[in-house]
């Protein structure tokens, strides 16, 4: 099947069945799996165009939803977090798109500026998991959280209940223009607001000029950074993701007639093929989240994120 806006001729069962299971493994640790659509459609389908970041925005539109459901049914979706996200990363998202057009459009140096980018935030999670030490034999927060409902899965048979009891939901304690308490598992956790949102909008930027959405990008950084529960923060980083990538998606169909040279525009039947695999692997991924260890999601989205940091990095140098 031929794609206009992308230029590719390519087989309409691929998309959905690659976004499928991208976002299946990803969205466990609050990554749409954007980030790897951007490479397989760059490297492996040709779509080059600066119309390939904003067709994997549109993407998120699509996938993302059916994942922010799950993390609201389970009682796991901490929406001042999420909302501190997005102030941040919302203008930060439209300078981006402005620097992905003005200034690379050359898809050899853009695959530099993502496997750099890529390269420090798969560094950054390796640093965490491999070097620090844990203090004793005390299980953390995510740990006792997995253990917790390993056990029931086990004692209920495959069906737990959906609704988790009050420890195992996220319980907001203070929400102020400069900080964010909430309790998790019976651990309290803070948030400094004003940091988080200085690093949003960097990560904006980023995410703007990668067609990601800053939320997706913003995930590794809670984990690493904040040192917050990966269980608490994905469902968060991806209702992040989806405003940001409705607001991309927006402008980059506005600025579309002022480029008339270029591709810029979305590539509508592309993006939402990928979008139906993404919505049903973000379901099932947000679904089983709580049943994977947290140590094991962080893995998968190191060895994601420095697979792909290598294979820019080492297509651009050769």
């Amino acid at each position: 099947m031929y794609f206009p806006v992308a230029d590719i001729d390519v087989n309409p069962l691929v998309p959905p069945l690659v976004a499928f299971t991208s976002s299946f493994v990803t969205s466990m640790g609050g990554v749409s799996g954007a980030f790897l659509l951007l490479p397989f459609q760059v490297s492996v389908l040709g779509f080059t165009s600066p119309a390939v970041s904003s067709t994997n925005q549109l993407f998120n539109i699509v996938a993302i939803p059916s994942g922010v459901y799950r993390y609201i049914k389970e009682g796991r979706m901490l929406w001042p977090l999420t909302w501190i996200v997005i102030i941040g990363t919302l203008p930060g998202v439209l300078v981006g798109a402005i620097v992905r057009i003005k200034y690379l459009p050359d898809p050899k140096n853009f695959k530099l500026f993502a496997g750099l980018v890529l390269l420090y935030m798969g560094g950054r999670l390796l640093k965490d998991l491999a070097f620090t030490k844990k203090n004793g034999d005390t299980p953390t927060t995510e740990e006792r959280f997995h253990q917790r409902h390993k056990k029931q899965a086990q004692a209920s048979g495959s069906k737990p209940p959906a609704s988790c009891e009050h420890s195992s939901c996220v319980t907001v304690r203070q929400w102020t223009p400069t900080r964010l308490v909430y309790d998790f598992y019976g651990e309290t956790f803070t948030v400094n607001a004003v940091g988080l949102m200085a690093l949003s909008l960097v990560v904006g930027m980023v995410g703007g000029v990668y067609g990601i959405g800053g939320g997706a990008i913003i995930a590794p950084f809670l984990v690493s950074f904040f040192g917050l529960p990966v269980y608490t923060v994905a469902g968060a980083a991806l209702m992040g993701t989806f405003v940001t990538s409705v607001a991309g998606v927006i402008f980059y169909q506005i600025l579309a007639p002022h480029f008339p040279g270029m591709v810029i525009a979305p590539d509508w039947l592309l993006g939402f093929l990928f979008g139906i695999g993404g919505f049903a692997g973000m379901y099932c991924g947000a679904r089983l989240q709580k049943f994977v260890p947290a140590k094991f999601i962080k893995w998968i989205l190191v060895v994601c994120l420095l697979f792909t940091a290598g294979k820019y990095i080492w297509s651009f140098l050769f």
